[in-house]
């Protein structure tokens, strides 16, 4: 009989000890109601978009490439092995980052104009930022514990928000305030994913 208790008692404690972890420290800043991840969307190769671009008609605009699409699975696994099963998707409506955001299959993408690029027009710079400032204090009051909220976007919104330049599917961990401003910033690095 001791020994029957013995080989259970080994087997949960063998079972326990291999169970993967729960959280992470991205998972816990995510879930802390000051945090952010801001991606800039995936691989999508030239620069800028075609003349006479239009949302709503990917045909028209840069878009991402195998290599992005590929990207954008592999983040969306990377971030569901730290713990991060689901999310508060938000994006762009530039169909490159509407693509990054639901190929990461982390739950329903929103698409929202705050995160839309203003490249073409820099004077819409400050006003569509402080529009983000005012949507993610919003955003935050949401009572805790919550999901992680991830905003898929474009290198003018992230650099405009944050004062980082980031690179095409390389993500930031953006911690912001009771008023929406910005209040830090840090890159995650994503072994494995290119």
């Amino acid at each position: 009989m001791k020994k029957i208790l013995s080989i259970i008692l080994l087997s949960v404690c063998t079972a326990l000890f291999a169970w993967p972890a729960q959280s992470s420290p991205l998972l816990n800043a995510l879930t802390d109601g000051q945090h952010v991840l801001m991606i800039r969307h995936a691989d999508a190769p030239g620069f800028s978009d075609p003349p006479g671009f239009r949302l709503g008609d990917c045909s028209t605009q840069r878009n991402l490439g195998e290599r992005g699409r590929q990207q954008s699975k592999d983040l969306g696994v990377w971030l569901k092995k730290q713990g991060i099963a689901s999310a508060v998707v938000f994006s762009s409506g530039w169909c490159r980052c509407e693509d990054t955001a639901s190929l990461m299959s982390l739950g329903p993408v929103t698409t929202i104009p705050e995160l839309g690029s203003f490249f073409q027009n820099m004077s819409d710079s400050g006003p569509q930022t402080n529009a983000l400032r005012t949507f993610l204090a919003q955003q935050l009051k949401a009572p805790l514990p919550r999901k992680p909220m991830i905003l898929v976007t474009h290198q003018v919104n992230i650099s405009a928000f944050t004062g980082t330049s980031v690179g095409q599917g390389e993500l930031l961990l953006v911690k912001v305030g009771a008023k929406g401003e910005f209040v830090s910033a840090r890159s995650i690095a994503t072994p494995n994913v290119d």
